[in-house]
C-alpha cells in the first residue's frame, strides 16, 4: 500500500484561471458549474483532496452522506492533518438533513485539527465559491489578499479564502478580522457586538449569518 504517499499530491502548479479536481467529480453538478466559470483539469490521483484552486491549497468536500458516516471523514481529515503538506479548507454540505451532524464536524475540524470549515447548502454553491477562489489566485501578487502578508501577521491562505467568501466583506475587512481575532474559531464564535466593533454592524451581521446558519 502507498497510502502515505498518495495522501496529498505535491509539487505541482495550477495554471492561472484553472482548477484541478479529482476525477470522481466528472459529470457532477459541481463540475458542470465550475466549467462555466473556470478551466477544469481532471486528475485521478489527488489522494484525499478533492479540489486544488491553487498549488498550495487543497479543498476537501464532504457531502451529506459523509457527515452521517463521521468515522470516514475523521480518518480522512486526520491523515491530512498528519501529512501537513498543504493548506486544507473543508467544505461541508450543511442542509436540513445534515444539520444535526454539523456541530460534531465543526468541533473536530476546527477545534481538534485547526482546519478552516466552510458550510455550503449545495454543490452548485460550492462550485461558485471555488470559482471565486480561482479568480483570487489569478490576481497579481500585490492585489491578491491570499498572497500578501504583513510583516508581523502571518495570514493563513485557507482562512482568508473562507473570509473572502462572506458576502460584501471585502479584502480590507477580512484582514482586519484575522488580525483582531487571530483564527477562524474565534471569528466564528465572536458575538455580533464584537464583530461590529471591528468591521461595522452590516458586515458583522453577514459574518455571523455566514458562520452560524449556512442553510438556505
Amino acid at each position: 500500500m502507498m497510502a502515505s504517499q498518495s495522501c496529498v499530491k505535491q509539487n505541482f502548479k495550477v495554471p492561472v484561471g484553472h482548477i484541478i479536481i479529482c476525477g470522481k467529480w466528472r459529470g457532477s453538478d459541481l463540475s458542470s458549474v465550475l466549467q462555466e466559470g473556470v478551466q477544469v483539469l481532471y486528475e485521478d490521483d489527488l489522494g484525499l483532496i478533492d479540489f486544488y484552486p491553487s498549488g498550495n491549497m487543497g479543498v476537501v468536500y464532504l457531502q451529506e452522506a459523509d457527515l452521517v458516516a463521521s468515522g470516514t471523514y475523521k480518518r480522512k481529515l486526520a491523515k491530512l492533518r498528519k501529512a501537513n503538506k498543504v493548506c486544507v479548507l473543508v467544505m461541508a454540505e450543511r442542509t436540513t438533513t445534515s444539520q444535526q451532524y454539523y456541530s460534531p464536524l465543526q468541533n473536530f475540524c476546527m477545534l481538534e485539527l485547526g482546519f478552516s470549515l466552510l458550510p455550503v447548502p449545495s454543490q452548485r454553491e460550492a462550485a461558485s465559491l471555488l470559482i471565486q477562489m480561482v479568480h483570487c489566485e489569478g490576481k497579481p501578487a500585490d492585489m491578491n489578499p491570499f498572497c500578501k502578508k504583513k510583516k508581523n501577521v502571518p495570514l493563513d491562505p485557507a482562512i482568508l479564502t473562507t473570509l473572502q467568501c462572506v458576502p460584501k466583506l471585502g479584502e480590507v475587512k477580512a484582514k482586519l478580522l484575522l488580525q483582531t481575532f487571530k483564527n477562524i474559531q474565534s471569528i466564528s464564535a465572536a458575538s455580533v457586538e464584537e464583530l461590529t466593533a471591528v468591521i461595522g454592524k452590516a458586515n458583522a451581521a453577514q459574518v455571523k449569518t455566514f458562520f452560524s446558519e449556512g442553510v438556505t
